[in-house]
């Protein structure tokens, strides 16, 4: 069955927990016997029964060593597999997202019908534009409260629309819904017979799956090389988890950005059957016919493919969530799929504020919780591509002192900054000269005599 990476984000207390607890029941996505377990619990300590409760009760099972990931919730419909990413409160939602541990296709965004837009609902809303989510269903919860009211939702509509569409987003769907009593969740409620759209299980099954990448030329990020030597083997496999395309034994392959070249001798896998090819999204192994010395953050695409952007220079759209401004000047950690490298502030283009949109131009620094378009120069050439062709490839995180502090979307690639120069002082040191050319092939080298 196919899968599809959800995330949901809201103001705290518009109802994230609730809606995705009610989705796990409805959907009959819990484990055996659990809603009845947590509301005879519920019962137990006299306190009223909470769908958000279902998610504390799974993640208490995490801890005991069953797989299901706090932060990661499964649940599916008759069409697919879903995960929807649910992290508690909006500093860690946007870690979450911006970490690219699990890379959301598509996004449920909350807004609480009685309460109305929030602060985080707008900076929300940016954040999902920065990180280029366009598949977007806007759910206004809580509409009990407001007696189902079609004046109110439309307001919502209207303004919050209005608001996204400066922004570049356009939801597909603006859904009422009265979480906890699971009105239009899985499908339309009378308590809404104004409302004629989908509901919010129908709106997921309507988003357009990813398995698209599969259609993309190769490219896969190069995790790291594992060498085995028990029981006399010798294979140096190359693993990672192709990006887009798909990739088979006896392919010829290139490493960017060293340009180093072989051919896939074998696909492994852990605990798999025999493979002889894997697509995106599949955790793979290689083993090459000819040996090549790359580092992880390398990517492997098929021979001759242009499509990968190799270059110390790009444009990006960022989201800074440090404590301290993001500066020109100073250097940074980015990690781009799985190559880390250090970078810096080229040229700050333009500066966003979450809450009003007004644009700024002349500053030196980004504060946090602001969203900036400017030039990023690394300290060395890496491999990457731009966000609409790759998405895997063209999204990044920025970490400071050890801690993410914001994250983006290449935009462009942009030309390599001057390359630098060596000098080879006499003909005797040639050897230094070609094994530079071989493990620094952005380096320039030339002896006296040339």
């Amino acid at each position: 069955m196919k899968r599809m990476n959800i995330v949901i984000t809201g103001h705290v207390d518009h109802g994230k927990s609730t809606l995705t607890g009610r989705l796990l029941a409805d959907t009959g996505s819990l484990p055996e016997g659990k809603l009845e377990a947590v509301k005879a619990m519920c019962a137990g300590n006299s306190r009223p029964f909470e769908y958000a409760f279902l998610l504390d009760a799974l993640a208490d099972e995490q801890k005991q060593g069953i797989t299901i990931d706090s932060a990661r919730v499964f649940f599916k419909s008759l069409m697919r597999e879903y995960i929807i990413i649910d992290a508690p409160g909006h500093i860690e939602f946007l870690k979450n997202m911006l970490s690219g541990a699990s890379r959301a296709s598509a996004a449920v965004l909350i807004i609480d019908a009685k309460e109305g837009i929030a602060e985080n609902s707008k900076r929300h809303g940016l954040l999902l534009s920065l990180l280029g989510i366009r598949q977007v269903a806007v759910v206004v919860n809580k509409m009990d409260l407001v007696n189902y009211s079609r004046d109110v939702f439309e307001g919502i509509c209207r303004d919050y629309g209005l608001f996204l569409a400066e922004l570049g987003v356009q939801p597909q769907h603006f859904i009422p819904v009265a979480a906890r009593e699971g009105v239009n969740l899985i499908s339309n409620s009378v308590s809404t017979p104004w409302y004629t759209g989908k509901s919010v299980l129908e709106a997921l099954d309507g988003f357009d799956d990813e398995q698209s990448l599969e259609d993309k030329p190769f490219s896969m990020s190069l995790q790291d090389v594992y060498k085995f030597t028990e029981n006399n083997d010798e294979r140096r496999i190359f693993a990672g988890t192709p990006s887009s395309g798909r990739i088979s034994a006896g392919d010829r392959v290139d490493f960017l950005p060293s340009g180093k070249t072989s051919v896939i001798s074998t696909v492994e896998g852990f605990n798999t059957e025999q493979r002889f090819s894997a697509g995106a999204g599949e955790a793979a192994g290689f083993t090459l016919e000819t040996q090549v010395y790359v580092k992880p953050g390398e990517v492997m695409v098929k021979e001759g493919d242009e499509s990968i952007k190799v270059s110390d220079r790009f444009r990006a759209n960022i989201f800074w969530l440090g404590s301290r401004p993001f500066e020109t000047g100073k250097e940074y950690k980015l990690k781009i799929g799985c190559a880390k490298v250090s970078g810096t502030i080229e040229k700050i283009e333009k500066l966003i504020d979450a809450q009003s949109l007004e644009k700024e131009t002349d500053r030196k620094g980004i504060r946090r919780h602001e969203a900036a378009t400017l030039l990023l120069k690394t300290s060395a050439p890496i491999a990457f591509d731009t966000f609409d062709a790759n998405e895997p490839l063209g999204r990044f995180v920025i970490i400071d002192d050890y801690n993410i502090a914001g994250g983006g979307i290449i935009l462009d690639a942009l030309e390599k900054s001057s390359v630098k120069r060596i000098g080879v002082y006499s003909n005797q040191e040639i050897e230094l000269n070609r094994f530079i050319r071989k493990h620094y092939p952005h380096w320039e080298c030339r002896s006296i005599e040339e």
